[in-house]
């Protein structure tokens, strides 16, 4: 019999929308910061904050053009250094969510490039990457078939699920999973999973990130109409 991961809800302060019992922590959206990029939006999750800037439609490099859908590239710069194998990664895994929405075809023989600056990692750096970058594409008016958001649940040695982690809950826990969802029936779009854990607590992660997407999107849909209701 599956025994039900518990669901820790005291780790953080909230003042975004999303109702008592969930333990996101709070969100701030800002967007339309950059001048240069076509779109731009900076994502806070608690103390984790993504800078995102989104550049295209736009000329595409012979060596890269694709004849039947646009060149999708990310770049991810850690807040200091050189970006290293981590930063690559999640690149990629980024460049994947993004294809898997991004209506690419509407813009052929074009390059569309997101740019992601680390302002600071206090947990679920991922998740935050990836809402960074929805915003950004949003702001940039780049044709999606859905939104999509980053959930990070932490499973710590007693199997309790912690979502949206902090830097030392990821730490202490015996498994972090990232979840990109879409906004249309929360489908998952991409996972990466480090540490140890069961099927049947991945899939009870899963759910639970789910359900919090809801309060992402939430969020989102506020922000947006926030932003488009100032005359």
């Amino acid at each position: 019999m599956q025994s039900e991961a518990k669901i820790h809800t005291e780790h953080g302060t909230d003042s975004s929308p999303q109702g008592p019992g969930c333990s996101l922590r709070h969100f701030a959206c800002e967007q339309n910061l950059l001048s240069r990029p076509d779109g731009s939006a900076s994502f806070l999750q608690g103390d984790t904050s993504v800078l995102a800037g989104v550049y295209g439609p736009a000329e595409v490099k012979v060596s890269k053009e694709i004849f039947n859908k646009a060149t999708l590239e990310v770049i991810l710069r850690p807040k200091i250094g050189l970006p290293g194998v981590a930063e690559k990664s999640r690149e990629r895994l980024i460049r994947n969510t993004c294809e898997a929405v991004v209506l690419g075809a509407l813009h052929p023989r074009t390059s569309i490039t997101i740019v992601l600056q680390v302002i600071s990692d206090a947990g679920s750096l991922m998740a935050c990457c990836l809402n960074a970058t929805c915003m950004a594409l949003v702001d940039a008016g780049v044709p999606m078939q859905a939104l999509f958001c980053g959930v990070t649940c932490a499973l710590d040695s007693d199997g309790t699920l912690v979502l949206d982690p902090t830097a030392k809950q990821e730490k202490e826990a015996r498994a972090v999973l990232t979840f990109a969802l879409d906004s249309v029936d929360q489908k998952l779009l991409m996972s990466t999973t480090k540490g140890l854990y069961s099927n049947a607590e991945l899939q009870q992660c899963l759910a639970a990130a789910q359900a919090a997407s809801q309060h992402v999107f939430r969020f989102y849909r506020e922000s947006l109409q926030r932003r488009y209701s100032k005359s």
